[in-house]
């Protein structure tokens, strides 16, 4: 596999697969952050050093779940390549700043990245589509075995893994669920599950991570706590707490079916209409209203739409992947054009 495959292919397999609860879970993903013994972290290693961390990580390569990967150094590729890896949710937005000594490394499916010299040496990731955390848990582990084979990893007895971010300090662990949460919002609960949430453990953020923003009703759910659990009580205790916000929004799609429907049913429409028609449209007004489409769908009310659309739009409707579409650098007016065209043809593949 070459960058060319990864950039030239839209999307990845989970954004293409299904899994359990995929009406409201559209994946799982789990970090796990890992530094090598002896070398200061990236925030105040020398170049030397950030050298170092690249040249040991690309010689551990390859590992056995991780053939066919590609290692690419970001200072070698172009600006917009990078954002298309951020869009993919492949690296994250900080790691295509300052790319000086970082690379990622991408395995052919795309289920597994590798961030090196982000926040920590390596950032490991796994994802899945649905609720599949343990999964997705599983295959990091096996990656982060792979590494630990070749590469010495800077821990401590007392404290288990040491990362940049003390609170990381332990598993080192980051598990998250990206959910759809369309009814909890319109029935105005977000903020009391937040709250909820955050007496877990947990924490909500955006669909890329800390400091982003919730678009199209979409949020990641993820633990705080490293140390002192283990892996898999992070995970299970994460899915628990996902299952319950889960059976939390499928309720309020019932109650708003049964006291609005024909409220509701205007607006999925009203929304697939302008979706179907429109000449000009934002990111964020794209996804607000693909979000409600992609409810008419899991309840039953829009049958012509496969329910990946939201998966798909959700990568391909933002500014690099519209650039590299188009071959071209796009002013903002000029996105908001060709994603609406975009978008007007998506919505007549009626093949589901």
């Amino acid at each position: 596999m070459s960058l060319k495959d990864i950039i030239g292919r839209a999307l990845s397999n989970w954004m293409k697969g299904t899994g359990p609860e995929f009406d409201i879970a559209l994946s799982s993903r789990v970090r796990l952050a890992r530094n090598l013994e002896h070398l200061p972290f990236p925030a105040v290693a020398d170049e030397s050093q950030l050298k170092q961390v690249l040249t040991s990580t690309q010689k551990a390569l390859p590992i056995e779940c991780m053939k066919n990967a590609e290692f690419i150094r970001l200072s070698e590729i172009s600006p917009l390549e990078r954002q298309l890896l951020v869009e993919k949710h492949l690296i994250s937005p900080q790691h295509a700043q300052n790319v000086k000594h970082k690379a990622a490394i991408v395995r052919e499916d795309e289920a597994v990245s590798v961030m090196v010299n982000e926040e920590d040496h390596l950032r490991i990731q796994a994802i899945f589509p649905g609720l599949q955390p343990l999964e997705a848990w599983s295959l990091a582990g096996k990656v982060d075995d792979g590494f630990a084979e070749k590469l010495e990893f800077a821990g401590s007895e007392r404290l288990g893994f040491l990362t940049a971010c003390p609170t990381n300090v332990g598993t080192g662990m980051r598990a998250s669920i990206m959910l759809h949460l369309p009814a909890l919002s319109m029935t105005e609960q977000m903020k009391r599950v937040v709250g909820v949430v955050g007496q877990f453990g947990l924490t909500v953020r955006g669909i890329y991570g800390e400091g982003t923003d919730i678009l199209g009703n979409i949020y990641q759910m993820s633990n705080q706590v490293t140390l002192g659990q283990s892996e898999v009580e992070i995970v299970e205790h994460l899915t628990r707490v996902a299952k319950q916000i889960i059976d939390q929004e499928r309720a309020a799609r019932e109650h708003i079916l049964q006291q609005s429907r024909i409220r509701l049913t205007d607006r999925i429409f009203r929304s697939y209409g302008t979706l179907a028609y429109a000449r000009s449209i934002s990111t964020q007004e794209a996804m607000q209203l693909i979000s409600d489409v992609r409810l008419g769908i899991d309840m039953g009310l829009v049958t012509d739409l496969e329910p990946r659309i939201l998966q798909e739009l959700l990568v391909i409707i933002r500014p690099a992947h519209l650039q590299k579409l188009m071959g071209r650098e796009l002013n903002v007016e000029e996105r908001d054009e060709h994603r609406a065209m975009l978008i007007r043809e998506r919505m007549k593949q009626t093949d589901k």
